[in-house]
């Protein structure tokens, strides 16, 4: 995800709601944003994200990247079966 637009559609925290930039950092619990000249940390698990990949744009439950970047392909998988 590091290079993608993303925005905060929802957040525990009221105040990230709405922060859009690039993804600079991802960890297994938080996506780290630059905003404005500032980089932001954001916890996946209690928000919901908006990606975009070129025109397309994509909503994703924080809940579902909640691990590390390199498990994302074996664990990732078992979500997107779930939606189908």
């Amino acid at each position: 995800m590091i290079g993608l637009e993303a925005e905060v559609l929802n957040s525990s925290d009221r105040h990230q709601i709405g922060i859009k930039g690039k993804v600079v950092d991802e960890s297994k619990n938080t996506l780290s944003i630059y905003v404005d000249g500032k980089l932001k940390r954001i916890i996946k698990k209690n928000s919901v994200f908006r990606f975009s990949v070129g025109k397309r744009r994509f909503v994703v439950d924080g809940e579902e990247i909640n691990f590390r970047p390199y498990e994302r392909i074996e664990r990732g998988l078992k979500f997107y079966k779930l939606r189908a």
